[in-house]
């Protein structure tokens, strides 16, 4: 079995929110242990189900701070750091590393589009040497449909190559099964995360690392299940039956905007309002919208537990 220096079950972790648009901290870090005790390695925090760009620095870092302050590990956690500025992509990394976080997903700077793979490389390479920690693991953010930059691969093997010890992995929500497995065979060793729950099982069995996704804020436990069994033939009818149940449910989170549907079947699945809410300019699914997803949510796979 390859080894990887990250692999596992993480979770895009979505951020709950206040009646006046500041963070819930103390939901959030109730959630982010949920999910652990669900299953997940690891929770991705600040990622775009996290509705990450839509906070300050200030805002960023105090979330880190009081997750971990309310007793989730560190090493559990995996925070995205990547902004549109480089000194403000190293500071929130610096920050997240001086409270014991380790491993970040690291979006490219995206404002500016149609940039070479030369002028991705020197920005990440002037960030990965400003940070200059030896404990740093950085995992690629690629998801060009939202970020509009596209992390080619031949991009990603000059940064494992300068970088062999930081750049040690990318979460890829393109959604191109042909671009992970052309990751995953030209770089033995490199964490290839999908972002797409329905892509984890057939990328394992390529020799992908987990994934990263925003269902698992809802069925982390089944996503576990077909990580942990995939391989084994004789679970084989344990894996499809969670992986059916992944299906449903992402599904139905797709059958609205996605980020607020994901939100409010938290919401629903806990009894906790605050989900809910987005920060503008997104914006919540309407009560019409919650009432016709309660029962559809109480008929799927697994709902009951």
């Amino acid at each position: 079995m390859t080894s990887f220096a990250i692999s596992g079950v993480f979770s895009a972790a979505a951020t709950p929110i206040n009646a006046d648009l500041t963070t819930d901290h103390g939901l959030l870090a109730r959630h982010c242990q949920r999910l652990l005790d669900e299953g997940c390695h690891g929770v991705a925090l600040l990622g775009t189900t996290g509705e990450a760009n839509s906070f300050s620095l200030t805002e960023r870092k105090a979330m880190l701070e009081s997750v971990v302050e309310a007793g989730v590990s560190a090493d559990r956690l995996m925070p995205g750091t990547g902004v549109a500025a480089i000194p403000e992509t190293i500071e929130l990394t610096r920050h997240a590393l001086s409270i014991g976080i380790d491993k970040v997903v690291m979006l490219p700077p995206f404002y500016y589009k149609g940039v070479s793979d030369d002028g991705l490389f020197y920005a990440y390479a002037r960030i990965l040497e400003g940070v200059a920690d030896d404990r740093l693991k950085v995992v690629l953010y690629h998801i060009p449909q939202v970020s509009g930059i596209a992390l080619s691969v031949e991009l990603v093997g000059r940064l494992i190559k300068a970088f062999p010890k930081t750049v040690v992995g990318i979460k890829e929500s393109k959604g191109d099964f042909a671009n992970m497995q052309a990751l995953v065979r030209a770089y033995p060793g490199f964490a290839v995360f999908p972002g797409a729950d329905p892509l984890m099982l057939p990328l394992l069995r390529e020799g992908g690392a987990g994934c990263i996704t925003a269902t698992s804020n809802l069925i982390a436990d089944s996503l576990r299940t077909v990580f942990d069994n995939h391989a084994n033939p004789a679970e084989e009818a344990k894996v499809e039956a969670a992986q059916a149940r992944i299906n449903a449910w992402r599904n139905l989170s797709n059958s609205y905007a996605q980020i607020p549907t994901i939100k409010a079947m938290v919401g629903l699945k806990h009894g906790e309002k605050a989900w809910q809410r987005l920060r503008p300019p997104l914006m919540g699914l309407s009560e019409s919208d919650i009432a016709a997803l309660r029962p559809q949510l109480e008929q799927l796979p697994g709902a009951g537990r």
